[in-house]
């Protein structure tokens, strides 16, 4: 079975390939094929990839080549997971908004529209040529804003685009853990956006545990997000959020920790990934060794300004592992085995959400087998977290029509109409600051 990574020059890249080590089943994934438009990554990543495969029989065979075209020809799974103008982008979404006084983070507010924006119509090309050279092809999403990238391919390549991420499974497994349940075997109902939505039941041996969460203050407090948002707050949502309502709910909070670190996320992240590719390359230097290091680092850091603004501390030893390429490989052999599986995934909504219509992509439980991702039944959400779904995928939809036509003024509208941006005149201005940085979107008009 041959797997295609696109942005396979990208940091998180063994994670997947080491995961793909240590699966032996009939139907694993034998050829990996690397596909970046930085020829320098794709060496330094290809020599971690070796130095993995060291010693493991049968290890899938690794090709790297900077042609798109070539990469996507023969391919079975297609993970996607670009950078469209790379980490120097994202430390300019940031700092654009920032001067604004609004937040700039990859995914949520101002910063997750131009990284949307400039995002959808290279996302848009893959999606048409998948659909041209590999149309049997599953393409699993990694790209941000996840859900905003998926309903963009969706829209090309139907059902055969399925978006994921870890923060879901993460979640979920905190709170099992708190509850003392084995997470592999509790059901967790979830539901909405990528990186907005919420945990609304736990249920073991079809019992609900999450009310005895909620009831317990000292239980609430001894995990991530009982420390991020506090007990008491979870205790009136009667639900635990996914950590990226943070920026929701403590916007000013958030946005003042971010404004006073002596650098922005995606500085730090640029500023150290510029060392890890220029150190891989030398000759006496172990490329894995230097890899470990670095992602402890960056695990170890991530989301450290809401922990600091929140009073949280350090993320727990079992959080620094990863998790995206765990999902991502459960969601491959699920449907390549036909092996039913439960995941949390990014998917088009097809009235499972019944104020969002049916082509809406949405993030649910979802049944996979070898027919794709099936989302599953949920109950509806309440009044608050409706109005913050409907308002943010409103956006989301202002930035796909924003990217198919080019008009300024749509996208002027993305922003202004963002509950994290809070003036017309704001938005206006990043859109200004946005298209002066970023080439990428010269396309506006």
């Amino acid at each position: 079975m041959r797997l295609t990574i696109l942005g396979g020059g990208g940091f998180r890249v063994p994670l997947v390939y080491g995961a793909l080590l240590g699966d032996r089943a009939e139907g694993r994934v034998t050829h990996v094929v690397l596909h970046d438009l930085d020829a320098a990554r794709l060496s330094a990543v290809s020599r971690v990839l070796a130095e993995q495969a060291a010693g493991v029989p049968d290890a899938p065979e690794v090709t790297a080549t900077t042609d798109l075209d070539e990469a996507l020809r023969g391919a079975d799974f297609v993970f996607s997971a670009i950078r469209v103008g790379g980490l120097q982008g994202r430390a300019d979404d940031e700092r654009v908004a920032l001067a604004e006084g609004v937040l700039g983070q990859e995914t949520v507010g101002a910063g997750g529209i131009a990284y949307g924006l400039r995002t959808v119509p290279v996302a848009v090309d893959i999606a048409r040529r998948v659909a041209r050279l590999a149309p049997d092809a599953w393409v699993i999403n990694f790209t941000n804003p996840a859900g905003l990238v998926t309903e963009a391919m969706s829209r090309h390549l139907g059902d055969r685009v399925i978006g994921i991420c870890d923060s879901p499974v993460g979640l979920g497994r905190r709170i099992a853990r708190v509850l003392g349940a084995d997470p592999d075997q509790a059901w967790i109902d979830y539901v909405g956006l990528n990186h907005l939505g919420w945990v609304r039941g736990l249920r073991v041996a079809g019992r609900d545990e999450l009310p005895r969460l909620l009831a317990d203050p000292a239980l609430l407090g001894s995990f991530e997000e009982g420390r991020l948002f506090g007990p008491e707050w979870l205790g009136s949502l009667g639900a635990i959020p996914n950590e990226y309502l943070h920026y929701y709910y403590f916007n000013r909070e958030a946005v003042r920790a971010y404004r006073t670190a002596e650098r922005t996320r995606g500085a730090f992240l640029r500023d150290q990934q510029e060392r890890f590719y220029a150190e891989a390359g030398r000759a006496d230097v172990s490329a894995l060794e230097l890899w470990d290091r670095t992602r402890a680092e960056r695990e170890a850091t991530y989301m450290a300004e809401n922990r600091q603004a929140a009073g949280a501390g350090e993320r727990e030893a079992d959080d620094l592992s990863g998790g995206y390429e765990k999902v991502a490989l459960a969601l491959m052999r699920a449907v390549a085995r036909n092996e039913r599986a439960t995941l949390i995934l990014n998917v088009r909504n097809r009235g499972t959400l019944c104020v969002l219509d049916p082509e809406a992509v949405v993030e649910v439980p979802c049944l996979v087998d070898a027919n794709g991702a099936h989302p599953m039944a949920v109950d509806p959400l309440p009044g608050h977290a409706t109005a913050l779904v409907c308002a943010v995928k409103a956006v989301e939809r202002d930035v796909l029509a924003a990217a198919e036509s080019g008009s300024r003024a749509t996208a002027v509208r993305a922003f202004a109409l963002h509950p994290l941006v809070d003036s017309v005149a704001v938005a206006r201005r990043l859109v200004d600051g946005y298209t002066a940085v970023h080439p990428g979107l010269a396309y506006l008009r």
